[in-house]
């Protein structure tokens, strides 16, 4: 299911007023953008939006139209303010629809929890035409139309979601990832990250400074779809790091 040669990108929209307000501390962006780049997909652009249905239009729109697949995680729950499937649905010119087989999942999960009443119910809707995305943890099934993908917003339960797409989207190669690590400003060794960075064209090169036990200090991120380019880069940026006279760390500090 990859195509190598093509460059797979996704984008992330982020609903809901607790994530803006800082009650809750998102943790989605992480895990989906470390699950998308071993699927070969790497996340291009994030939004963090409103429980406000123009809001998550717009949002969708944008990032769907700019992007390979476009992920949405909050809002698909039980209660009035979860509004991700209509605003989805909106989004895509489609009707939202009772899903049968989630009404099927959602009454045997509750059935010696009360039954199924009309907020439950809620968690079968999905944009006419989805298809439904497992969830282990609490019956009410993720939705994909497409390339359009959402998913819980509780992070354990978003993990099991990507969990039961994981080689089912199409994508490019993985993007592989190798640390330097070195006691110096970054400053002083600019020069050569971007030398070595001009030299290796299928590889990316971040600076990530840090201050600790009173010293300054950088880790480097190496990142190439191809293994033997990133390599090639690690062992050029290690050798120019000894040859100025600088010790640096495999892996990182």
């Amino acid at each position: 299911m990859n195509s190598p040669d093509k460059i797979w990108t996704a984008g992330l929209v982020i609903i809901g007023d607790e994530i803006l307000s800082g009650r809750t501390h998102d943790k989605n962006i992480a895990q989906v953008a470390s699950w998308l780049q071993v699927q070969g997909i790497r996340l291009a652009e994030v939004r963090v939006v409103a429980d406000d249905e123009d809001r998550i239009v717009d949002a969708v729109n944008a990032l769907r139209a700019g992007n390979d697949y476009l992920f949405t995680t909050g809002g698909i729950g039980p209660t009035h303010d979860d509004i991700t499937v209509d605003a989805v649905a909106k989004a895509l010119g489609v009707e939202v629809v009772i899903h049968p087989e989630a009404r099927a999942l959602l009454e045997r999960y509750y059935a010696d929890k009360g039954g199924l009443n009309a907020g439950r119910l809620r968690m079968a809707r999905v944009p006419d035409g989805s298809e439904l995305i497992p969830n282990r943890m609490s019956g009410a099934p993720g939705i994909r139309r497409g390339n359009v993908i959402l998913m819980a917003g509780v992070p354990h339960i978003t993990a099991g979601m990507l969990d039961a797409l994981t080689g089912q989207l199409e994508g490019g190669a993985p993007l592989l990832s190798e640390t330097v690590g070195c006691w110096i400003a970054e400053s002083e060794v600019a020069h050569l990250l971007r030398e070595v960075e001009e030299a290796h064209e299928n590889c990316q090169i971040g600076s990530y400074p840090f201050f600790r036990e009173g010293r300054v200090g950088a880790n480097f991120v190496i990142r190439s779809t191809s293994e033997e380019d990133l390599k090639s880069c690690v062992d050029t940026l290690t050798d120019g790091l000894a040859t100025n006279g600088y010790d640096f760390t495999p892996g990182g500090i």
